[in-house]
């Protein structure tokens, strides 16, 4: 199939893309829901209006089964399903990794999906789990990228369906690096970062972190991304912001069945809860003592459709933070709410080096929201372009908007203000340095700042200038030590 996956607005490595495929346009990011053939909670046509453009369904569960196996390949998958938009379907790879063998091949399966009608097929992949030894694991990615190769010399067959590369190497950098860089040779039409439920379950957002970086950044970046199992709403921000457009999981009937309702900052148990945070049709209807009332279908059956009200909405704000430009305040905001992601967002910023030549260079506006912003992408473009930036004649560098009078002996001005560092007034007005931080400041902002400084004040057009520095109580720190002896120093605003 000719893919066309046109990018709309980038924001670091997130976008909100329109992916084509045979039953219409998904415009990523997007969140496919699980339908279980076996057991359908929500019905797909239903789906469509709470926000769903696709669906993915497993293909091994209907291909074991007798009567819809037939059922599919007689009616369609869209028929069959009820459901006239996109359908994913896995092959049966997460049976595997919980039953240790399946009865069906890797070619056999995805014949089956095209069979079916199928508009994105995944190949039968080894999926690794967490911390496996590494021989074994590096034994799972050489198999699944052979069934790549298989599967890529016999493409032409499955030109109207979109086929994906799994990517798998359980936690081994290197392992997800090597199946990304050979499923990346193959040309393939859709990505997929595999195995990362255990470690969701275990809340390691630190270690999915280096997953998905070590896989994306040998991944064509004109190429759309999924992460398998991915479902709760609380991680979606930062997933995007790594650059992954697609997820699926059955997140939202699985915690309706244990009676939990989801929310961006967390989950909550439905005994718990005296108030609805959302104004979804269930929670607009109903209070959770009047839910926890009803029969144990209903109360399945709305925590669920609350559950995916919760999870498109979110996707609606990602989409918009992008389009503004602002997905990095997000993702602080939703990585405050959970130590463990707050550990996810601390491992990214330390690719922060990475991520910068892939950011847009022009946004809206940077606001400061924490230590971490410190070392978002703008702060460390900012610091290689003073790396090369000459200072201008006779100048003064100050912590504080200054008078006319304060500054008419100088040709130029610089003002330092945490987390960017120097800066001429002249482009004060101008993104990144039009950014909003607090008058309060923290060490790390001072000491990032003052680093910038450092680098500004010695790289090699400005060694040995002579240059007035004034500065508050506020930006005490043992830097000044080493800035005082670089350039003439003075306190000013005793606050």
């Amino acid at each position: 199939m000719d893919v066309k996956f046109e990018i709309i607005k980038k924001d670091v490595l997130g976008r909100v893309g329109h992916l084509k495929t045979k039953h219409g346009i998904i415009e990523t990011p997007m969140i496919l829901p699980v339908i279980n053939p076996n057991n359908i909670v929500i019905p797909p046509e239903d789906m469509k209006n709470i926000g769903a453009e696709a669906i993915i369904t497993n293909s091994y569960i209907i291909y074991s089964n007798q009567r819809l196996r037939d059922r599919a390949r007689e009616e369609g998958l869209h028929r069959m399903l009820n459901f006239d938009r996109p359908i994913m379907t896995d092959s049966g790879s997460f049976q595997l990794s919980v039953y240790g063998d399946i009865n069906v091949d890797n070619m056999e399966i995805l014949q089956f999906q095209n069979e079916i009608g199928s508009d994105i097929c995944v190949p039968l992949d080894i999926p690794t789990k967490p911390n496996e030894r590494y021989d074994e694991a590096e034994k799972d990615v050489t198999i699944t990228i052979n069934r790549l190769r298989e599967i890529s010399n016999i493409k032409h067959i499955f030109k109207d369906n979109i086929i994906v590369a799994p990517i798998q190497g359980s936690t081994y950098r290197d392992l997800r690096r090597k199946n990304a860089i050979e499923a990346s040779k193959l040309d393939f039409d859709l990505y997929a970062i595999g195995a990362i439920v255990p470690l969701l379950e275990e809340y390691r957002y630190d270690d999915i972190v280096d997953v998905v970086i070590a896989s994306k950044l040998n991944i064509p970046l004109n190429k759309p991304v999924h992460l398998f199992g991915a479902g709760h709403p609380m991680g979606f921000a930062i997933f995007v912001l790594m650059g992954c457009d697609l997820f699926d999981s059955a997140s939202y009937i699985l915690y309706a069945m244990d009676k939990r309702y989801l929310t961006v900052n967390g989950t909550y148990k439905l005994s718990n809860l005296r108030y609805f945070q959302c104004n979804c049709p269930v929670c607009s209807k109903y209070t959770p003592e009047e839910v926890r009332g009803l029969e144990n279908e209903d109360i399945v059956r709305l925590l669920a459709i609350h559950n995916l009200y919760e999870s498109f909405t979110e996707i609606k704000r990602i989409k918009q933070s992008i389009m503004d430009g602002r997905l990095w305040e997000l993702v602080q905001i939703r990585c405050a709410s959970h130590p463990k992601l707050l550990n996810g967002l601390r491992r990214l910023v330390k690719y922060s080096n990475n991520l910068e030549r892939y950011d847009v260079s022009s946004k809206s506006a940077f606001f400061y929201g924490g230590a971490e912003s410190n070392r978002r992408t703008e702060v460390i473009r900012y610091r290689k372009k003073l790396r090369n930036m000459p200072i201008k004649m006779t100048p003064a560098l100050i912590t504080t908007i200054p008078s006319i009078e304060d500054i008419k002996d100088y040709k130029s001005v610089y003002y330092l203000k945490p987390p960017f560092g120097p800066y001429p007034l002249e482009l004060s007005e101008t993104y990144p340095l039009n950014f909003e931080s607090p008058e309060i400041l923290d060490k790390e902002m001072v000491r990032t700042a003052l680093l910038n400084l450092i680098v500004f004040l010695n790289n090699d057009k400005n060694k040995g200038k002579d240059v007035t520095f004034e500065y508050d109580k506020r930006y005490r720190d043992p830097l000044i030590k080493k800035i005082k002896k670089m350039v003439d120093v003075r306190l000013i605003n005793e606050i």
